[in-house]
C-alpha cells in the first residue's frame, strides 16, 4: 500500500483510488460501478468498496439506479450549462485576481504549463492534466483562499463532464491561443483584459463542449 494510503481506513482507500481512476478517466460518466469489479481491480474487499460507494453518492458523483445498481452520473445539457456558468464566474474572477498580484515566477510558470499543453497534442489525458494545473495555477496567483475553495467545491461536477475536449491539435491550438492571451493580459497587469480573455475562453469551452455532447 502506498504512503498515501497510510492511517487510512480501507473504505478511505477505496474512495480515494476510485475518485482518482474518474479523475484520470478510467471511468466515465455513465460506467456502472460493479462492487465485485471494483474490488478485484484494487484488491480490496467488498465491504470498503460499498462504503466507498456510498460516499461518492453523497459527493454527487455516483447515482443508484433500480435493477443495475451504482453508476457515474452523466449531466444533462442544461447541468453543463449551469457548470460552465459558475466556471465563467470564478475564473473571470481568478484571473483578474492574478492581474492585480501574481509575481513574475507564476506568470512564467503559466507559460511553461501551456508550452506542455501544445506539446501534448497525441495524448489527450496529459494535455487534460497540464490543463488543470494551468488553470490552478492562475487560481493560486490570485491570493484568495475563497476564490480557491469555491473552485475546488466544483471539481466533482467538473469530473463529471466526460472525456477530455483536448483530443485533437485543432481544439489544443485554439485552447492555448486563448491561454497565452490570458498570460498576456496578466504579465500586463491589465485586470480588465485578463477577465475578458478568460470570460471569452470559457465561453468557446462551453460551445466545444455542447458540440460534441450532440455528435
Amino acid at each position: 500500500m502506498s504512503d498515501i494510503s497510510a492511517g487510512m481506513s480501507q473504505g478511505e482507500v477505496a474512495y480515494h483510488r476510485l475518485l482518482e481512476a474518474i479523475q484520470r478517466g478510467a471511468f466515465q460518466p455513465g460506467d456502472r460501478l460493479r462492487e465485485t469489479d471494483v474490488a478485484a481491480r484494487f484488491d480490496l474487499s467488498r465491504t470498503p468498496v460499498r462504503e466507498a460507494l456510498r460516499k461518492l453518492e453523497a459527493d454527487g458523483i455516483v447515482e443508484h439506479k433500480a435493477r443495475i445498481g451504482s453508476v457515474i452520473r452523466t449531466l444533462d445539457h442544461g447541468e453543463v450549462v449551469a457548470l460552465y456558468e459558475m466556471r465563467l464566474v470564478l475564473e473571470r474572477t481568478a484571473a483578474e485576481l492574478a492581474a492585480a498580484h501574481a509575481v513574475a515566477a507564476e506568470i512564467d510558470e503559466m507559460e511553461d504549463l501551456n508550452a506542455a499543453i501544445a506539446q501534448a497534442t497525441n495524448d489527450p489525458a496529459k494535455a487534460a492534466s497540464i490543463n488543470q494545473s494551468f488553470h490552478r495555477c492562475i487560481y493560486l496567483a490570485a491570493r484568495n483562499q475563497f476564490l480557491v475553495e469555491s473552485a475546488r467545491a466544483l471539481n466533482n461536477a467538473l469530473m463529471l463532464l466526460g472525456p477530455t475536449t483536448l483530443a485533437d491539435s485543432e481544439r489544443i491550438g485554439v485552447v492555448c491561443r486563448q491561454h497565452a492571451d490570458i498570460i498576456e493580459a496578466i504579465r500586463a497587469r491589465d485586470v480588465k483584459a485578463a477577465g475578458a480573455s478568460a470570460e471569452a475562453h470559457l465561453q468557446t469551452s462551453l460551445r466545444h463542449r455542447l458540440k460534441t455532447m450532440h455528435t
